[in-house]
C-alpha cells in the first residue's frame, strides 16, 4: 500500500525544488566568495537544505489528515512561539525576530505554515457556512491575532504575506463578493491609520521607493541592484564575474538581492530560467491542489502556493525596483535557514496531499 502512494508522490515538483536549491547554493557561494565574513553561510545553507529535505520527506509519509485535529493545540503554537520573540528574542538590524536555539530561528517563518493548517481546517469544517458574515468574521480572527504579532516584531513585508495567504484561502473557501467588497474597503479606509503606525525606517523605505532621488544614500543598494541587473545583458558576466556583487558594491547580496546577483552573472536567460523554474513549481502545486481528495487538503496547498508565489513577486520586484526594498527572500534560493527549511515543510504536506488524492488501492 506505502509503495502504491509513492506512484503519486510529485517527482517533477521535487526536481524543480532540488533546481532551486541548487541554484541558491551556487549563488550564495558566488555572492560570499570574496567576503571573508559571510563565506561560511554556503555551508550552512547546504545543511539546512539537507535538514529540510529529510523533514519534507518525512512529512510526506506521514497523512496530512492527521493534522486536522490538531486545529487548537497548532494556534497555541503559533501565538506562544510568536510571544516568546518578544520575551526572550534576539535584536538584529533594529528587529525582535529571532530565538537563538544554537542556530538563529525565525518564528514568523514557522508561523505562516502553521497558520495554514490552522486556517485550512476551519474553512474546511464550515465549507457551507463562510458565505456567512459570522464565519467570515471567525476566519479573520485566527488570521488577524500572527499577522499582529510579525507585524509588531516589527516585520511588516512577513506581516503582508500572511495577510495575501490568509486571503486567499478564505477567497477560496468560498467567501462571497459582498464580504470581499466591504472587507476592501475597510481595509482601504485602514491605510492611513498603517501608514502612521510605521516604524520611521519602513515609511523612508516607501518614500526612497517613490522618489529614490530624495535620498541618495538610501537608495544606493537598489541603484546598484539596478546596474547589477541591466549589466547582465542577454547571457551575463559569468559565474564569480559579477563586478557589482564581486566587488562588494551590491549589498546583502547573499539574500534579499540574490536575484540581482544571478540576473548580473547569467543574464536575462539565467533570469528566465529561474523564473521558469518557479512557474513550474507553482504549476505542479496548483495541480495537487486541483486533485486533493478534501478541502483541507486543497486548502493547504493554496496557502504555500501563495506564499511562494507572493514573496517570489515581492522579492524580484523590490529587485527590479517595482516595489518598495522589504526583507522578504527569494524562496528556495536566498540564504535563510528557517525560511528555506519551512518551506521545504510545506512542500512536504504538499506531497503528503499528492500520494493520498485518491482512495486507498487494495
Amino acid at each position: 500500500m506505502v509503495s502504491r502512494r509513492w506512484r503519486h508522490f510529485d517527482y517533477v515538483l521535487l526536481v524543480v525544488t532540488l533546481l532551486l536549491i541548487a541554484l541558491g547554493v551556487v549563488m550564495i557561494y558566488s555572492a560570499t566568495v570574496n567576503t571573508p565574513e559571510l563565506e561560511d553561510l554556503t555551508r550552512r545553507q547546504l545543511i539546512y537544505a539537507v535538514i529540510g529535505l529529510g523533514l519534507m520527506g518525512l512529512t510526506a509519509v506521514i497523512d496530512y489528515r492527521l493534522l486536522s485535529s490538531l486545529g487548537l493545540v497548532l494556534y497555541c503554537v503559533i501565538l506562544g512561539m510568536l510571544g516568546v520573540v518578544f520575551i526572550a528574542g534576539q535584536v538584529l538590524m533594529g528587529a525582535q525576530r529571532w530565538i537563538d536555539l544554537g542556530l538563529s530561528i525565525q518564528p514568523s517563518e514557522l508561523a505562516k505554515l502553521l497558520t495554514i493548517i490552522v486556517l485550512a481546517k476551519f474553512l474546511s469544517d464550515h465549507e457551507e457556512d463562510i458565505g456567512r458574515w459570522r464565519y467570515v468574521l471567525m476566519a479573520l480572527a485566527i488570521l488577524i491575532p500572527p499577522v499582529v504579532l510579525i507585524y509588531l516584531q516589527p516585520h511588516l513585508s512577513s506581516a503582508i504575506v500572511l495577510t495575501a495567504v490568509g486571503a486567499v484561502m478564505i477567497f477560496v473557501g468560498g467567501i462571497r463578493w459582498l464580504h470581499v467588497t466591504m472587507i476592501g474597503l475597510a481595509g482601504a479606509a485602514a491605510v492611513p491609520v498603517l501608514w502612521f503606525s510605521l516604524k520611521e525606517y519602513m515609511q523612508e523605505r516607501v518614500l526612497i521607493f517613490i522618489n529614490p532621488q530624495s535620498d541618495p544614500a538610501a537608495s544606493y543598494n537598489i541603484e546598484q541592484a539596478l546596474t547589477s541587473i541591466g549589466s547582465g545583458g542577454w547571457l551575463g558576466k559569468g559565474f564569480l564575474h559579477g563586478s557589482q556583487s564581486q566587488l562588494g558594491f551590491l549589498r546583502v547580496r547573499h539574500a534579499d538581492f540574490i536575484f540581482s546577483v544571478i540576473a548580473e552573472e547569467f543574464g536575462l536567460v539565467g533570469s528566465l530560467l529561474l523564473l521558469f523554474l518557479l512557474f513550474i513549481m507553482l504549476w505542479r502545486l496548483l495541480r495537487i491542489a486541483e486533485m486533493a481528495r478534501d478541502d483541507f487538503g486543497r486548502l493547504i496547498v493554496v496557502g504555500m502556493t501563495t506564499i511562494i508565489f507572493v514573496q517570489s513577486v515581492i522579492n524580484i520586484g523590490m529587485n527590479l525596483h517595482l516595489l518598495p526594498v522589504t526583507g522578504i527572500p527569494l524562496p528556495f534560493v536566498s540564504h535563510g535557514g528557517s525560511s528555506l527549511v519551512t518551506l521545504l515543510l510545506g512542500l512536504g504536506l504538499a506531497q503528503s496531499v499528492a500520494m493520498r488524492h485518491r482512495k486507498i488501492e487494495f
